[in-house]
C-alpha cells in the first residue's frame, strides 16, 4: 500500500487574526514549536533547531550570560524569549540583551509575557534551514524597531552582517570574534566555537 505523503516548507506560514495575547497562548499551548507573526499578522511556525545548530546558539548564550553577569547592565534572553515590536510583529531572536532600564520600566506582568519592546541587541543564527533573504529582513526590521546591533552570523557561508541603527550592513568575512561594541561595552563574541562546530 502506497502512503501518500506530504512536503511541507520548514517554516509554515498561516494568516490567523490573533491579539497579542492570543498568541502568547498559542505558544504557550504548543512548546514543542517555535512561533514568530509578522507585522502583517501572519503566523510563522517553525520545528525545533537540529542538535548543531541548538549547539551553536547555546555557545553564543553562554557567552553573552558570562559578560552580563559580570557587567550587569541589562538583561539577555535566549531564543524562547519573545518580544512583540513596535510594529505589530512577535520576534524570537536566537539571542538578545535588553538594557537594564528598559527592562526595569516594565510592569511584572508585562516581564511574565512576551515583552513589548524590541532589544537592544540581537543575533540571528542561519540554521541549515533557514533563509538567509528572510534573517535578512528580520534583521532589518529589528533595526527599523529600535535594535542598536544585530549580528547576522552565517556559519553556512562563514560570514557576519553586522546591522547598526542608521548605518549599512557590514560584511565580515570569516572573523575571529565580535564586538558588542557601545551597546555590549567590552562584550568580545569569539566565533571559534560557534563557526567551526
Amino acid at each position: 500500500m502506497d502512503v501518500a505523503t506530504i512536503t511541507l516548507p520548514p517554516t509554515l506560514e498561516l494568516k490567523i487574526d490573533l491579539t497579542d495575547e492570543q498568541f502568547f497562548q498559542v505558544c504557550q499551548n504548543n512548546r514543542d514549536f517555535r512561533f514568530e507573526r509578522t507585522e502583517a499578522g501572519e503566523l510563522l511556525i517553525m520545528p525545533p533547531t537540529g542538535g548543531e545548530t541548538s549547539k551553536r546558539n547555546f555557545e553564543i548564550v553562554v557567552q553573552l550570560g558570562i559578560w552580563n553577569k559580570k557587567h550587569n547592565l541589562g538583561v539577555g534572553f535566549d531564543s524562547s524569549g519573545g518580544f512583540i515590536l513596535p510594529n505589530g510583529a512577535a520576534r524570537s531572536p536566537d539571542a538578545s540583551w535588553v538594557l537594564q532600564e528598559r527592562w526595569e520600566a516594565l510592569t511584572p506582568q508585562q516581564q511574565q509575557k512576551f515583552l513589548p519592546l524590541c532589544p537592544d541587541f540581537v543575533v540571528e543564527l542561519c540554521s541549515p534551514t533557514d533563509s538567509v533573504k528572510q534573517t535578512q529582513a528580520k534583521m532589518q526590521e529589528y533595526i527599523d524597531n529600535g535594535a542598536r546591533l544585530g549580528w547576522l552570523i552565517d556559519t553556512k557561508a562563514r560570514r557576519v552582517e553586522i546591522y547598526r541603527l542608521n548605518q549599512n550592513v557590514e560584511i565580515l568575512e570569516q572573523p575571529a570574534t565580535l564586538s558588542g561594541e557601545d551597546v555590549l561595552p567590552g562584550f568580545i563574541l569569539d566565533l571559534k566555537l560557534v563557526m567551526s562546530m
